[in-house]
């Protein structure tokens, strides 16, 4: 076994592999950039070295000085995580020539199946189902538009070399295709340093299910079952489970068979992942294999009790497989929510700054209404952290388990309820959205969930009667807490709840356990509301609503309170009968007319600007291009215009909301 191991990653995967190194008796060497200097990857590490600046291309992507410190550290390894070097098979060879083990499959196990579509004649070879596609090298865009009409729209447009989501578009026209190919080539270009692309069918409605596989050096492979990971949005997985709710035995063991198969086809002796598209009727087709330790393993972890890093790195080391095929099964449920620094309410755009506040749902056992369930967590950052622009915007990986389906999903919709975070916009109400929806709940998924469910973008959900009353009894206890500090409690019992613009009326008491009880005008009911923890400039207000557990998150302001039940935010105030009255009468701010105005939607850095003081622009023509993690956006204009004013220039540095170019 080695005694110590270089990780030549950085984030929440590089704080993974330190803790399963750790558990087996292994020093670590980690690598940074700049940006990472501090990381709790860094503090965690036996030891650190730096390989470069903040960009990728100028620290991770370099191999020459991984190799270098490699040497320097004096580790016999190299575990590569996923993205950056992980699925490169020139730096497994290198590796190989200088005498280091790589912990990850054969080089050439990584080029057949890293290259898209190399993979896809290899798994034709090995029997497996496979989608209707051209593999072969597309060199015009007239070609591309020739090849899409012969399979017939919707057609897929992928980079060969690609991965997380990037380099993928879907045409269904001729002008889509030809400007779909061209994008996909230059962003793979850019991303991957290959502008080779494929196209494929694009199945309907499809589901994306994925087969974890494992292998060593001595020819044992086997399936540690399935993943669903069709919630998706810009084609990158935002939450995953295992097993998949689609599946049924037959449909397992005959997917799992095939991913065993394509994974034997070449000598595949490390963690890898098949993925398959399936449709709504348990077909399925091979969609590609990530050589290398997947993003959502956890999942897996949860259900197999198999520690994915440990077993790659003894497959590494040579060693035998300690299990066989008949010895795994599926134990219960695992669900994961990716949570990023990304603003669902702008559409997802990233979000860069620091981590003011970060809570999370405490790991362990907890219980729940309908049964017990288990939370992990894996992440990367603390409070007090920077999320970088130059890397992706995740911040963790949240991950519910229970014996059931249903438990998992109501453990993770607890667990986001635990957590809050303040300093950059994240998805975590959007993930609790998600969790609420009947849809979810039953099990109808498909890679386009997200623009089904939500077709005009996320604006958070309306209060519920749950939500409601959550509101309601927070915002009178932490009232009643105020006015006790403040050492003016006042004796009314009747107060006017105002969620937004909607007065709720309560008539307030106190059960014989101290229960704050609170009558609903108008309803022949009480809320009853025991085991309050909160405090003044607490972020979280957590308490038991007629015997159900929540959490809510809540902030003082000006004349109330701000508070976030699950995916649900409303201003609430607390007012006299009178006050409320008069609020009701007091009219609405009018928001500012923007509609001459081209804002950025996210912080990041201008790549362009298309247009000029005095330039006539055409609805739909590019007017600047905004670049943040990895991610172009492409700003166009919505209505024919003449420009009055440029705000901004290549090369600028903007924030959200910034002015770029105005409009007479």
């Amino acid at each position: 076994m080695f005694s110590k191991i270089l990780i030549a990653n950085r984030g929440e995967i590089a704080v993974r592999i330190i803790k399963t190194a750790r558990k087996m008796g292994i020093q670590t060497a980690l690598v940074h950039s700049d940006a990472d200097t501090g990381s709790l990857a860094y503090e965690m590490a036996d030891e650190t070295i730096h390989i470069g600046p903040s960009p990728a291309a100028q620290s991770y992507l370099i191999q020459d000085r991984i190799v270098d410190a490699v040497r320097r550290s004096g580790a016999e390894a190299v575990h590569p995580g996923f993205g950056f070097l992980s699925e490169n098979p020139v730096f497994a060879r290198r590796l190989e020539a200088e005498g280091i083990t790589f912990i990850g499959p054969n080089p050439h196990a990584i080029e057949a199946m890293g290259d898209k579509i190399t993979s896809k004649k290899f798994a034709a070879e090995a029997g497996v189902s496979t989608v209707p596609g051209h593999m072969g090298l597309i060199e015009t865009t007239d070609h591309a538009v020739e090849i899409a009409r012969q399979i017939g729209y919707p057609v897929m447009i992928k980079a060969s070399a690609g991965g997380g989501g990037k380099g993928i578009r879907v045409a269904h026209s001729d002008d889509d295709m030809a400007e779909g190919f061209a994008a996909v080539k230059a962003e793979a270009l850019t991303a991957f340093g290959d502008d080779r692309v494929f196209l494929e069918k694009f199945i309907v409605n499809p589901r994306h299910i994925e087969i974890q596989v494992l292998g060593d050096k001595h020819g044992n492979i086997v399936s540690l079952f399935d993943r669903e990971c069709s919630i998706q949005r810009r084609n990158q997985k935002v939450i995953e489970e295992a097993p998949s709710p689609l599946l049924d035995d037959a449909t397992r063991k005959a997917m799992g068979d095939q991913a065993i198969a394509l994974a034997r086809a070449v000598n595949y002796d490390s963690a890898g992942t098949v993925e398959f598209v399936a449709g709504q009727d348990r077909s399925f087709f091979f969609l590609e294999m990530n050589t290398r330790l997947q993003v959502e393993h956890p999942v897996t972890e949860l259900i197999t009790g198999v520690d994915l890093v440990e077993q790659m790195i003894r497959s590494a080391a040579g060693e035998t497989m300690s299990f066989k095929q008949e010895d795994l099964s599926i134990n219960g449920w695992a669900i994961e929510s990716r949570i990023y620094a990304e603003d669902p309410y702008r559409g997802f755009l990233p979000s860069i700054g620091r981590l003011v506040r970060y809570e999370t749902a405490e790991e362990g056992e907890h219980a729940s209404p309908i049964g017990p369930y288990v939370v992990r967590n894996d992440s990367g950052v603390r409070e007090g952290d920077e999320i970088s622009m130059f890397y992706d915007p995740m911040i963790s990986k949240l991950c519910a388990w229970a014996p059931t389906r249903a438990g998992a999903v109501e453990g993770m919709a607890r667990a986001l309820e635990d957590t809050h975070l303040n300093g950059v916009g994240h998805n975590v109400p959007f993930l609790a959205a998600v969790m609420d929806q009947e849809r979810f709940r039953s099990g109808n998924l498909s890679t386009s969930y997200i623009v089904d469910e939500f077709p005009d973008g996320f604006h958070g959900v309306t209060a519920g009667p749950l939500q409601r009353d959550v509101m309601v009894a927070s915002a009178v206890a932490m009232h009643e807490i105020l006015s006790e500090q403040a050492g003016d409690p006042s004796d009314r019992t009747d107060w006017v709840v105002m969620i937004d613009r909607d007065p709720i009326g309560v008539s307030l008491s106190y059960d014989d356990d101290e229960a704050l009880m609170l009558e609903l005008a108008g309803e022949d009911r009480a809320l009853s509301l025991s085991d309050i923890d909160w405090r003044p400039g607490q972020a979280q207000f957590r308490a038991v609503l007629d015997d159900a557990p929540f959490t809510a998150e809540v902030r003082r302001v000006a004349d109330g309170f701000e508070i976030r039940s699950r995916a649900t935010k409303a201003r609430v105030r607390v007012l006299t009968p009178r006050l409320a009255e008069l609020f009701a009468r007091l009219p609405e701010k009018v928001a500012a007319d923007t509609s001459k105005l081209v804002l950025s939607p996210m912080p990041g850095l201008v790549v362009a600007i298309a247009v000029s003081p005095g330039q006539e622009v055409k609805t739909g023509e590019t007017v600047a291009i905004i670049e943040a993690m990895k991610m172009q956006n492409i700003l166009k204009a919505e209505r024919d215009g003449v420009v009055k004013a440029v705000s901004a220039a290549a090369g600028d540095p903007v924030a959200a909301d910034d002015v770029l170019v105005e409009f007479e």
